[in-house]
């Protein structure tokens, strides 16, 4: 029996469809990889069978005695639906993620016992020591096929890099050239593909395929703002065909809106990087069950999900890149005949653009620090937190950038220096800075609607095949209604006038506060501690955080607080849930907006009748650090920087119940903490800290 003829076979089994046949590519992609022993990247739109061809390949592999598949996957919901595809083919699968990590001594067991076809394996696992060190090594000396899903994420010109991905390289040097390697896409301009075609090595065969999606039916509608947009989801999200996905540009904006949706009894949940790992897992579920009309979701609802008759993709907000965009709706309409796509841009989209636009790019600066800090002892994340100016995760992608130039390495107990020199490649950078800002015009010319909108997305990912679709509201005119009732427009006006963000109070002081000279450690002592607090919004919120971001802009001059922020404030403070009400006010001392602050601190106490104790002291000894950084070093940047005074600590002394102490802008909390426990130490019963604006 041919090859053909076998891979048929099991294509029909895979399919439960007797007559079931390749489609155009997929084959060639199969005998590549079974018969010619070769490597191939296959791009190709979403639901034209990819997983097909690894799977078919793999069981066509597995009779002629290859060892099992490794296929490398970056999410985990994406890993669960590959596992669920291979079982329904007859494919022996298992995964080995964070997620299952305490499942490995069964599957190494069951590789063991050559019970494994498919081992999907997460990309970061692959830096992990134990795995790196104990496990890959036996992988690679009996791997039949190695299989690289979403493959755009290899190269830093794409849209989803991800660092981890580039030690895919490391894996493909120490492989045998004798065993077949697939990487797959649907979202790779030509660009990127080159890139990863180059990281694949020698003699690549390069299937691509036209990314026409024939079910989708594309439109943009823009409303001047955030009410008129959220408006129009509660009066039309239930005429949208089947179930489907409403995506945000911000976790805030997401959990806000999949409020005032089902608020007005729409059956949706919110899905966010916020979202407990169990809860994700649930709601998908919950989706492709048809249990809810949609979820509202950030992108971390994106590579992977696999629902084929999910219904519409809404955007509330744009992607920064058609490219993102096209990947993002290629969820939709994979084996429905229909399926509605629809963009609602807003005007902030740019700037929230601008803050994601250049996170992986690593900083010469805090490259420096890290690599200065560190040396041939490992030092554990948290530690080396502790003695350079970075956030966590802000770290933790400088690491594994670092670990791909070669520069750091993971080991256990943390990260070592490997001594080799690092040189930050500004030409570079700066090249894929304007490639990121050239994608953002693009996305703007989409919104115009100059074109066919399924012609432009393929001619961003240089489809040679892009033409006009025909269906889109450029093509056939607007397929979405445009009106916007009255009483849709007054629930969306109550959802956005909404304030109050919670400030919990920070109940443990930050590991290595030790280190930065600060004798301090483990829990914060409760009669210490501010209250629970409250800020009128935060700056990405859809309402109230339009006003808010106008204050706080870079170069907004300071002024006195003004009546539409104070009735902001008035409403803030009315609904506070308190369990005892403030008995006087403490302004804290502002270096940047002085006069904000200060005139905030007096609009409350005297709409409040409340007495203006006064301001905190500053000692001018310790220097002003600006916003951003780790804990451990917020905290030294604010330790012993607050006084309070001998008036104000006569009238806190006096103070029969908890004071309100007032600040511009919350960001790490570390502020009101140190602030708080000098008022606490003052002799203040309580204290409830407040804020115009709350950063995250």
């Amino acid at each position: 029996m041919s090859t053909h003829q076998e891979a048929v076979e099991l294509l029909r089994r895979l399919t439960g469809r007797p007559d079931a046949q390749f489609h155009e590519g997929q084959f060639e992609a199969v005998s590549a990889l079974v018969d010619d022993r070769r490597r191939a990247l296959v791009v190709q739109r979403t639901g034209w069978g990819k997983s097909a061809v690894y799977f078919v390949a793999t069981a066509l592999l597995r009779q002629r005695g290859a060892g099992p598949t490794v296929l490398i996957s970056p999410l985990l919901a994406l890993m669960r639906d590959q596992v669920a595809a291979a079982e329904r083919a007859g494919v022996r699968a298992a995964a080995i993620n964070s997620a299952t990590v305490d499942e490995w001594e069964s599957i190494s067991a069951q590789l063991a016992a050559d019970e494994i076809d498919v081992l999907l394996v997460s990309p970061e696992r692959l830096n992990n020591p134990q795995f790196r060190e104990h496990q890959l090594p036996g992988l690679l000396a009996r791997m039949g096929l190695l299989v690289v899903d979403e493959a755009h994420c290899i190269s830093d010109w794409g849209h989803d890099f991800r660092p981890d991905y580039r030690r895919i390289a490391t894996v493909l040097d120490e492989l045998d050239r004798d065993i077949p390697v697939l990487a797959t896409t649907a979202t790779a301009n030509a660009r990127v593909v080159a890139d990863v075609a180059d990281q694949l090595g020698d003699d690549v065969l390069t299937l691509r395929g036209s990314l026409a999606r024939a079910s989708l039916r594309l439109g943009c509608l823009t409303l001047p703002s955030a009410r008129e947009r959220l408006a129009w989801l509660v009066a039309h999200l239930g005429d949208l065909p089947g179930s489907g996905i409403v995506y945000a540009l911000t976790v805030s904006g997401a959990e806000d809106t999949a409020r005032l949706l089902r608020d007005a009894g729409h059956p949706v949940a919110a899905y966010t990087g916020r979202t407990d790992p169990e809860e994700r897992e649930r709601l998908e579920a919950a989706l492709k069950g048809n249990e809810v009309k949609a979820l509202v979701a950030t992108s971390a609802l994106g590579m992977g999900f696999d629902k084929p008759d999910l219904g519409f993709v809404v955007h509330l907000g744009a992607p920064s890149s058609p490219v993102a965009y096209y990947q993002q709706v290629g969820r939709a309409g994979r084996a429905t005949e229909h399926a509605d796509v629809l963009l609602l841009p807003g005007p902030e989209d740019p700037d929230i653009w601008q803050y994601f636009a250049t996170v992986s790019m690593p900083d010469p600066e805090r490259v420096e620090k890290v690599l200065a800090e560190l040396g041939p002892e490992p030092l554990s994340t948290p530690a080396l937190e502790a003695l350079v100016d970075v956030r966590r995760t802000q770290l933790e992608l400088l690491l594994k950038v670092l670990d791909v130039d070669g520069a750091v390495r993971r080991v256990r107990g943390g990260w070592v220096s490997t001594g080799m020199p690092w040189q930050y490649d500004a030409d570079r950078y700066a090249r894929i800075a304007a490639a990121r800002e050239a994608e953002q015009r693009a996305m703007l010319t989409y919104e115009r609607g100059e074109v066919c909108r399924m012609e432009l997305l393929q001619r961003e990912l240089d489809d040679p095949t892009a033409a006009p679709c025909g269906r889109c509201d450029v093509c056939a005119g607007p397929w979405y209604p445009s009106d916007v009732p009255a009483a849709a427009a007054e629930r969306a006006s109550g959802q956005l006038q909404r304030v109050g963000v919670p400030i919990e109070p920070r109940g443990q002081w930050p590991t290595g506060a030790d280190r930065r000279g600060l004798e301090v450690r483990g829990r914060i002592a409760v009669d210490e501690r501010p209250e629970s607090g409250r800020a009128v919004a935060r700056l990405t919120d859809l309402g109230w955080g339009g006003v808010l971001r106008e204050v706080f802009a870079a170069g907004a001059p300071d002024a006195p607080i003004d009546e539409r922020l104070l009735d902001g404030v008035v409403a803030t403070l009315r609904d506070w849930p308190w369990d005892q009400r403030p008995v006087g006010v403490v302004a804290m001392p502002s270096l940047t907006r002085p006069q904000l602050v200060a005139s905030t601190a007096a609009a409350i106490a005297q709409r409040g009748r409340l007495p203006l104790l006064g301001t905190l002291d500053v000692d001018p000894n310790v220097p002003h650090v600006g916003p951003g950084g780790n804990s451990a070093f917020r905290l030294a940047s604010v330790w012993n920087r607050f006084r309070v005074g001998p008036e104000l600590a006569a009238a806190v002394a006096q103070a029969p119940g908890p004071l309100l102490l007032v600040d511009d802008l919350v960001d790490s909390r570390w502020t009101f903490t140190v602030a708080a426990r000098e008022l606490r130490r003052a002799g203040a019963p309580g204290v409830l800290p407040f804020a115009l604006a709350s950063v995250g």
